[in-house]
């Protein structure tokens, strides 16, 4: 909460959730938000959970055990931690990503009516919201009269045409929401905002391909600084090979596996989500940095390997042919950023496009690594999306000077999982004459 004296500088705390883990960091709030402390509650439901920080002012680095179930007792654990670094009084508002927003086009102050809606879709992305709400519901608990905001990660893909959004599935089914919405929304629109600030010409007035390329991976097609499509999908599944999704996969193996191994629908979505892609094609690791040590002696890891570049380069090729031609590629995400042979691989058999790495540029990862010749600039940045929670926070509070957070709890009876969407002052219909579905449970 914010402090009563207004001498003593106020922060802005980032929550971003995974499956099985907490990044979380602290923004010194002003015009130009400056990182302080910041670390990561990780292996949550595992054994060996860990809270691991960096606290740069104090030069001081440090790693706890803790037992943490879920992610509402690893949340406490991280607020009564934060407490005790005297980090929650400065606290002005809490910013979460939250991978799925449906109809929710911006970042939102989070309200008791928000938490209802996260709370009916959960259906829509079962993997990522169950945790995030907690997290959310969990602060909220512990600090009533702080405010949150909920930064999602499919808003930078809402410009996309309506044409990018239609799945080719019956006409219903688009008026339940299952359309393509597309995620890392927040990667995007960090890099975006850095190309603008590096004066790229292409990031206001040109044709961007971005390839955020890390566990998860996509890409998007940006045109004049608005998305225009983006390779995932209804859900993060779609797409790109990725360490442990499959990508995009023939719909009808879901019947013949269920013919033939009986696999259940349930079974089929743990394969596909998490035993598949790097990990199903190598039978050994997940992570391309293994992969690459070993692709000269096991031919499971290079045919991983093989097929994650190929199915990169084809995205290229298919967001090139959106676009109408490219001026700007950009490599982030924990691949994109840190393995050159990935990036050369991707990039080999590009130059009818106008795409010529240069080879020392890349192998070091300089800020661009295409020759001077090249017509496409190349460039790795390294996308930062806490700081792009921060930054969206700080819209809002800016906007918001009086703000005065909700101070309603919700209850078990408050969430619904299976009912029509309500919201206030719309109906359905509203939403659909613009163009925009709803996702509900059918």
């Amino acid at each position: 909460m914010k402090p009563a004296n207004s001498s003593i500088p106020t922060h802005i705390l980032t929550i971003n959730g995974g499956s099985s883990s907490i990044k979380f960091a602290l923004y010194k709030a002003g015009e130009a938000l400056k990182r302080e402390l910041y670390g990561k509650v990780d292996r949550i439901g595992l054994s060996g959970t860990n809270l691991t920080f960096k606290d740069p002012a104090r030069n001081k680095e440090e790693s706890l055990k803790l037992d943490a179930s879920d992610h509402k007792s690893a949340a406490t654990f991280l607020l009564d931690w934060l407490q005790k670094q005297n980090a929650v009084e400065s606290v002005r508002a809490v910013g979460h990503r939250v991978v799925h927003g449906m109809q929710h086009t911006a970042p939102e102050l989070v309200t008791q009516e928000l938490l209802n809606d996260l709370h009916r879709i959960i259906p829509c992305d079962p993997d990522h919201l169950p945790s995030e709400i907690e997290l959310i519901e969990t602060f909220r608990q512990r600090h009533p009269k702080l405010p949150q905001v909920a930064c999602f990660d499919t808003a930078f893909h809402r410009t996309m045409p309506r044409v990018a959004k239609l799945l080719p599935i019956p006409r219903r089914y688009d008026a339940k929401g299952v359309q393509r919405y597309g995620f890392h929304g927040l990667s995007y629109a960090y890099l975006m905002e850095e190309l603008a600030h590096l004066g790229d010409p292409a990031a206001t007035t040109g044709r961007v391909i971005l390839a955020h390329l890390g566990n998860g991976a996509s890409m998007a097609a940006v045109r004049d600084g608005k998305s225009i499509d983006t390779s995932m999908s209804f859900t993060p599944t779609s797409g790109l090979v990725m360490s442990t999704r499959s990508g995009d996969l023939d719909p009808s193996l879901a019947s013949y596996l269920s013919e033939t191994e009986q696999m259940t629908t349930e079974q089929f979505y743990q394969m596909v989500n998490h035993k598949s892609g790097l990990l199903g094609v190598s039978e050994t690791s997940s992570d391309m940095r293994d992969l690459l040590a070993h692709e000269a002696q096991d031919i499971r890891a290079a045919e991983a390997v093989a097929l994650f570049c190929y199915q990169a380069k084809k995205w290229i090729g298919a967001f090139a042919a959106a676009l109408g031609g490219v001026d700007t590629l950009v490599f982030a995400g924990g691949i994109g950023e840190n393995a050159p042979l990935i990036r050369a691989r991707i990039c080999d058999g590009l130059g009818f496009l106008g795409i010529e790495l240069n080879e020392a540029r890349n192998a070091e990862t300089a800020e661009v690594i295409s020759t001077d010749a090249s017509r496409v600039t190349v460039r790795v940045i390294r996308t930062d999306e806490d700081l792009m929670i921060a930054r969206s926070v700080s819209r809002i509070l800016e906007t918001n000077a009086t703000l005065v957070p909700p101070v309603d709890h919700p209850t078990s009876s408050d969430h619904p999982r299976s009912s029509s969407l309500a919201l206030t002052g719309l109906g359905q219909a509203d939403f659909l004459e613009e163009g925009v579905a709803l996702c509900v449970p059918f």
